[in-house]
């Protein structure tokens, strides 16, 4: 049975082949012969009209050999009967079948007498209605396998074409993976030195400037806290760093303090001569980039201040300062020439030198004060050269 089967393959093999060749021209007319692009179109071709598909593999199994020494499996054989024409396996064996070869077996003939043969005819008669009653519910039987037969060939049919379908949908779906991935590595390969080259540029554009991005700018103006004004005085602002020597910036009159760093924190001591020193903290991750900051004024050295240059009368002149001024209060002149840095005064030195009408008091600038129980202790104090 199983060479009948081959048989029957071989034939249908022949006829695929013929199928084919109607409508292409490969480079070889003998199917087992094809190869690469022969068998790709081929499997096109059974795509087309057979809605299945067969693997390289299986041409080279069942269609490189002849004859084969196994059968493939059923759907191959219904989609290769579909191809060649036909509805199914069966469907092609059935009409197409194979001629067994038969002996015919000569037996001696013998001699019959007359009542013998009226004997065997009366016999053969006998049977012949036997078997014509035999034939008509064997024809029935035959027709009942047939048509159970056709049934279970398309539903084997069906079956198969659902398969091939997946497995076409399936190929694809990875030719389709395969292409794109392809796709992505010939892309990177194309373009890496353009990738190269952004990410070099990116990375010096990020070194020139980030200062610019990374630092903020803050800007402080500072009021004066009893006229809500500008102050029209120097400043001189001392920045604090940890572990680091503090940073002295003197600000201009009416001028605002303009201070860029990537720091979270800032500490800065505000100072002036007619103003009292303070101490300012910011929290620069919730501060503002501008802000108002308010002075108190130094009455007492604005007085002072007052005292040495405004008052004409010299001799209320002295008795005020000699009342606002300490008798230990530590006076001091600064020099802007290099042989003289400093000088220390008394304090009635000091009145007799604010006292004095000369021009050089207009000159005037004092430099610091420090008051104590209602006292100045402490004056610092600048002559300009520039006399007038």
């Amino acid at each position: 049975m199983d060479n009948l089967e081959i048989l029957y393959f071989e034939q249908l093999k022949k006829e695929v082949q013929a199928k084919y060749l109607d409508n292409h021209t490969p480079s070889h007319n003998d199917i087992t012969k094809w190869k690469g692009i022969d068998i790709i179109y081929f499997q096109e071709d059974l795509r087309k009209y057979a809605k299945g598909n067969i693997s390289e593999k299986s041409f080279y199994t069942y269609f490189k050999t002849s004859p084969v020494s196994k059968l493939p499996r059923i759907d191959m054989l219904n989609l290769l009967s579909n191809y060649a024409g036909y509805e199914s396996w069966f469907n092609y064996k059935k009409l197409k079948p194979i001629a067994l070869p038969t002996t015919e077996v000569d037996e001696p003939e013998l001699e019959i007498t007359p009542t013998e043969k009226t004997v065997k005819v009366v016999e053969n008669s006998t049977m012949d209605k036997q078997a014509t009653i035999d034939v008509i519910p064997n024809n029935l039987e035959v027709e009942k396998v047939d048509n159970n037969l056709q049934v279970q060939d398309r539903n084997d049919l069906e079956k198969s074409t659902k398969k091939e379908v997946l497995q076409i949908n399936n190929t694809d779906n990875q030719q389709i993976e395969t292409l794109s991935n392809v796709q992505k590595r010939n892309f990177f390969k194309k373009n890496i030195w353009y990738i190269i080259t952004s990410v070099l540029s990116l990375s010096i554009l990020f070194l020139i400037f980030r200062d610019q991005w990374l630092y903020k700018e803050y800007t402080y103006s500072f009021i004066d806290s009893d006229r809500n004004t500008l102050i029209k005085d120097e400043l001189d602002v001392k920045i604090l760093k940890e572990n680091e020597s503090p940073i002295l910036i003197r600000i201009k009159p009416n001028a605002p303090f303009k201070y860029t760093t990537q720091s979270k924190t800032l500490t800065m001591i505000v100072s002036s001569p007619f103003y009292k020193t303070d101490t300012i903290k910011r929290n620069l991750e919730t501060a503002p980039e501008k802000e108002n900051i308010e002075l108190k004024p130094n009455d007492y050295a604005i007085l002072l201040y007052y005292y040495s240059r405004s008052i004409k009368d010299f001799k209320k002149k002295r008795e005020q300062l000699n009342q606002l001024i300490s008798d230990d209060a530590q006076i001091t002149q600064v020099y802007d020439n290099e042989t003289y840095a400093v000088e220390r005064l008394d304090k009635q030195k000091y009145i007799s030198l604010v006292t004095l009408p000369t021009t050089a008091l207009e000159n005037l600038n004092v430099i610091d004060t420090q008051m104590k129980n209602g006292k100045i202790v402490l004056i610092r104090f600048k002559i300009s050269t520039n006399e007038k």
